[in-house]
């Protein structure tokens, strides 16, 4: 069965999320397929820094994050799926020439928008939301500077703790996610600050749906990290 929706961007980077995540292994041409077809969306009508471009469908429908969470402005779906398309690129790591050079495109797009914007190493982005779609990124090694770019963060992050192992403006499960991806001592301190909301999280009835199935195995993730 293919992983890519032609209709969708955002359904297709859930489903190789969702591989990804659950660490399912994809076949060389399951690979090729997606790398193609992301790569074919470099730069077209809609990118946000000349990264991966939503289709119209994403546009019209939004978008939901691979933990559950919406996001339903366009602004924030391009900027969102272009840093996670970027992502699923350098995980896919086809080395074929068309697929290297839109993920090489992509990224001096976004280092562009970066530097003008943003601060050379900078660690936030925009809003919560946007930020931590950018961690995802930096966490596998996109852009640059990557280990500067997220100790910053997660200096911000942390200022933006509340009382009961959340954070101001930042999305919970999403930012959890990200959280384990990154492979710094401050990200896992971030996790151990977490871990009583996981924790109730974990105690709550949840709904059959695969959204709350990935927060759950998430939780229990986070919670074997600290």
């Amino acid at each position: 069965m293919s992983l890519v929706s032609p209709k969708s961007l955002a359904a297709t980077l859930d489903a190789l999320n969702e591989a990804f995540f659950y660490e399912r292994p994809l076949t060389n041409a399951e690979r090729r397929e997606a790398a193609r077809w992301i790569a074919g969306r470099q730069g077209l009508p809609g990118s946000y820094a000349e990264m991966f471009a939503p289709t119209e469908n994403d546009f019209a429908t939004g978008m939901r994050f691979f933990t559950g969470e919406t996001l339903p402005s366009s602004g924030g779906t391009a900027h969102v799926l272009g840093e996670e398309a970027c992502r699923a690129l350098i995980l896919l790591d086809v080395k074929e020439a068309a697929v290297q050079d839109a993920l090489r495109r992509a990224t001096e797009g976004m280092l562009t928008r970066l530097g003008k914007e943003r601060g050379a190493c900078r660690g936030t982005y925009c809003c919560g939301k946007c930020s931590v779609a950018y961690w995802r990124h930096l966490a596998v090694g996109g852009l640059d500077h990557a280990e500067r770019r997220l100790a910053a963060a997660m200096k911000a992050l942390k200022a933006r703790r509340q009382d009961d192992g959340r954070w101001r403006t930042y999305p919970f499960w999403y930012t959890m996610l990200a959280l384990t991806e990154i492979a710094l001592p401050a990200a896992r301190r971030e996790l151990k600050y977490a871990a009583p909301a996981c924790e109730r999280a974990l105690k709550r009835r949840t709904e059959a749906d695969p959204f709350a199935a990935r927060r759950r195995a998430l939780a229990e993730r986070a919670l074997g990290a600290c």
